[in-house]
């Protein structure tokens, strides 16, 4: 795609996310349209979005629902006084969200996005003991190679090294566990590897100190570390030492959330549901700027009481439950409950999954993980050494591209997460186009023998 000289001048005045500009600048995409599961960029060349923007779109692009859902609500109000009240169509929404959620997780507070929601649930955690006769408890434990938000308390959480080095030191009270993934080679099962993980994490609660935990923080698919997907009896398993050792349980649903896995949460689909579930990018289908914090209902009472208290929840935002996002975070969330969204990405999902295992054919995949309408494929040197292949997911950046799809790159694996608004044939579309650009990137780098 050729750039103007303005263009070229512009995008050297800012920053594309986590990439080197002069890097952009040799393939850059500027896109110009969009429309249900694809992109247009501005010389009108088509791009299938088969990871929904970043795991956004969850309806697609431009939802006839959604774009109506603004519409309206921009007739009527956009913007709420936070310091004085709130909005019906605010209401509304907490009413809707509180109405899916798992069990009684219907203590709502929307947000902005995914690390405003992360920041608030550690911090509402750590105000919670601290009302409620335990205020030595103030760590965190959360776990190599996830990620939880771009901002400082998410960051520190996060357990991603090469995106938080840039920025240390790091807050402290922040202590991390090894995923299941970790242990994979170690054990002759991943079921072995899942319970070694999920013992070690209640390891470390005992040898903290379980009276200075306050939460674990858990991504239930791990996307950063590659689609990590754990066993339904680890959740089991590190829900209830959190239980034994009055610890909160969070889930980092940003990714998982609104029937992403076959369910409206992750939660559900693992069978194991947390105190607290904080969720973004799905909640409003790309189309503005919604997350939002759920906690256990009962939780709210250690932050109600008389003004002279002081004991409400000592933080905010200024565009937290802003009502025009809220008004599209209702849309979406009707639009996947009257046509059964959850139900049609279980049935999708397999297909999916299928269909991904027929890669193996290249020589090149270890592994397909996931769940639902989330998959990750694992790329390596060859079936034998099982060795990482970075050159190859390099390549894979730019064939993608060439070949018109848009994937969630890393060097070593792979990941889709289509919008729930796809059929079969446009799987079908998008695993062509996997393999094309794979069969083109093989060609770049050579296929090891």
């Amino acid at each position: 795609m050729k750039l103007t000289s303005r263009q070229e001048r512009l995008l050297k005045l800012t920053f594309i996310d986590f990439v080197q500009v002069s890097e952009f600048l040799e393939a850059p995409l500027i896109v110009d349209k969009a429309e249900g599961l694809y992109y247009w960029d501005q010389s009108g060349k088509r791009y299938f979005d088969a990871i929904g923007g970043i795991y956004v779109a969850v309806l697609g692009h431009r939802h006839p629902r959604v774009m109506e859902a603004m519409r309206r609500q921009m007739e009527k109000i956009t913007f709420a006084p936070p310091l004085h009240g709130t909005s019906n169509v605010t209401l509304d929404f907490i009413e809707r969200l509180g109405a899916v959620t798992p069990e009684n997780l219907n203590y709502i507070k929307p947000f902005s996005g995914g690390s405003e929601s992360t920041e608030a649930a550690m911090k509402f955690v750590r105000q919670y003991f601290k009302q409620t006769g335990h205020p030595g408890k103030y760590k965190f434990i959360s776990f190599y190679q996830a990620y939880h938000g771009a901002t400082f308390g998410a960051m520190a959480a996060s357990g991603w090294g090469k995106r938080k080095a840039k920025f240390e030191p790091q807050m402290n009270g922040f202590i991390k566990a090894f995923l299941p993934h970790h242990f994979r080679d170690v054990f002759s099962s991943w079921d072995e590897a899942n319970r070694f993980a999920a013992k070690m994490a209640e390891d470390i609660m005992i040898n903290e100190d379980p009276d200075t935990i306050a939460a674990v923080l858990i991504e239930p698919i791990c996307n950063t570390g590659g689609i990590i997907t754990p066993t339904d009896e680890f959740f089991s398993m590190l829900k209830e030492s959190c239980r034994r050792h009055n610890i909160i349980l969070i889930y980092d649903e940003v990714i998982t959330g609104y029937a992403r896995t076959g369910n409206m949460f992750a939660a559900q689909s693992f069978g194991a549901v947390p105190d607290i579930i904080c969720a973004g990018k799905g909640l409003s289908s790309g189309a503005i700027p919604l997350g939002a914090m759920m906690a256990r209902e009962d939780m709210k009472d250690a932050f109600f009481g008389m003004p002279e208290d002081e004991i409400q929840f000592a933080h905010g935002h200024t565009f937290a439950g802003n009502p025009l996002a809220c008004a599209v975070g209702v849309a979406v969330l009707d639009e996947i409950v009257e046509n059964k969204l959850d139900v049609k990405a279980r049935r999708l999902g397999d297909y999916l999954a299928k269909k991904l295992e027929g890669l193996k054919t290249l020589g090149v995949v270890r592994e397909i993980r996931g769940r639902g309408m989330i998959r990750g494929v694992e790329l390596v040197r060859n079936m034998q050494s099982l060795e990482p292949f970075p050159e190859l997911g390099m390549a894979l950046k730019k064939t993608s591209l060439d070949n018109g799809i848009i994937l969630r790159i890393n060097p070593d694996w792979f990941a889709v997460a289509p919008a729930l608004i796809a059929d079969e044939s446009d799987i079908d579309e998008m695993v062509e186009l996997i393999e094309k650009s794979l069969k083109d990137a093989l060609k770049v780098v050579g296929k090891p023998r």
